[in-house]
């Protein structure tokens, strides 16, 4: 397991062609290491272009601070 955070936003495609945007946090247990909380948000995309903009406009998101899948 790695000790690293993970980026804050992950950005996937759902079984429709869809795009989706989970927000995700890490905190660090006394071991060190990370406890991964992630939230769906409830909306769709037609690209991974426009999950990013509602991301960067909506959600604060900077850049470096996405994944995908």
């Amino acid at each position: 397991m790695s000790r690293e955070a993970v980026a804050p936003f992950l950005i996937s495609k759902d079984e429709e062609g869809r795009f989706r945007i989970t927000t995700r946090s890490t905190r660090f247990n006394s071991w060190g290491y990370p406890i991964v909380t992630s939230s769906l948000q409830p909306e769709t995309f037609k690209s991974a272009v426009a999950a990013r903009k509602h991301a960067r406009l909506e959600l604060f998101a900077e850049a470096g601070q996405f994944a995908s899948k």
